[in-house]
């Protein structure tokens, strides 16, 4: 077992010790930053209490006064674990950062190894969600962190397998995404998936019908079922269902949508056409996890 970590007061926002968290409101630089270091920011008590709940190793965690009390936990976790704790007025935390911090935690821990998707798919071909077949969610073109951050929080609510991500998508492991999901990020498999969209044979291979989840889907060119429909008669002879699922605003590519399977939607009141991307996710999920629940609906 690891020696304690060290508790240590700060009071300068240059200390050289707090360099993994300094201008944290610049993505660009943070990005070239994380990638050099290979590491991930973790804010918000939930999410760093999730993040404790992983293997990731812990580099630091950084506190104003009255979290170190408040949020004991946290600090005597990351301590066990052998990472020091930085300890700092608010002001000294907030100028460290570079915005108003209401949580008063923040973590650096070191970011994972890229996963395979084909060991992914295997493995979440072999996990049904709840009563219905395996699911894994396949993302095009997502570059809103927030909404990703929703989606992988919706995705480990209703038990789906994996999530694979085209070579566009933004960084999951972007603050504001691991922030949004709560930290249940930290949790979820997932990859990259390339090349696009010739990736997607990848996920019919492991026995997944890939289904384009469309708002519009007059203009897919094929017949289209509803997610009740789906739920109740899978395509046979899958294992399971990849939930193509596209950006707000352009949706999915044609050559997406011409790589699915199929087409499937959400039926919704008139003069609605979509609904936001995570939202959607979260509908299809919880109907494909419930099946014998939407074939009534």
């Amino acid at each position: 077992m690891a020696d304690p970590g060290p508790l240590v007061a700060v009071e300068d926002p240059a200390d050289p010790r707090l360099a993994d968290y300094r201008d944290l409101v610049d993505p660009a630089s943070r990005r070239r930053v994380e990638a050099e270091r290979s590491i991930m920011v973790v804010e918000g008590r939930l999410a760093v209490a999730q993040l404790l709940g992983t293997d990731h190793p812990v580099r630091s965690l950084l506190v104003d006064h009255h979290r170190a009390e408040t949020a004991a936990d946290l600090v005597d976790g990351v301590r066990g674990r052998g990472a020091p704790v930085y300890v700092g007025s608010r002001e000294v935390v907030e100028a460290t950062v570079g915005f108003r911090i209401h949580r008063g935690v923040v973590a650096v821990a070191e970011r994972p190894r890229p996963a395979d998707p084909a060991a992914l798919l295997a493995a979440a071909a072999r996990t049904p969600v709840a009563g219905g077949a395996p699911v894994v969610a396949v993302l095009e073109g997502l570059n809103d962190h927030e909404n990703i951050g929703a989606l992988f929080r919706n995705a480990a609510a209703f038990g789906v397998g994996a999530v694979l991500l085209d070579p566009t998508c933004a960084d999951p492991l972007y603050r504001r995404s691991i922030r949004v999901s709560v930290g249940h990020v930290l949790h979820v498999p997932f990859a990259r998936l390339a090349p696009w969209p010739g990736g997607l044979d990848l996920v019919r291979s492991a026995g997944f019908a890939v289904c384009a989840l469309s708002p519009r889907p007059a203009g897919t060119g094929r017949a289209v079922r509803t997610l009740a429909e789906l739920a109740a008669h899978p395509r046979a002879p899958s294992a399971g269902v990849a939930l193509l699922l596209g950006a707000e605003g352009p949706g999915l590519s044609p050559e997406a949508l011409a790589a699915a399977d199929e087409a499937v939607s959400i039926p919704m009141a008139d003069g609605v056409d979509s609904l936001n991307v995570a939202t959607a996710a979260a509908v299809a999920f919880e109907r494909l996890a419930h099946p014998c629940r939407a074939c009534l609906r």
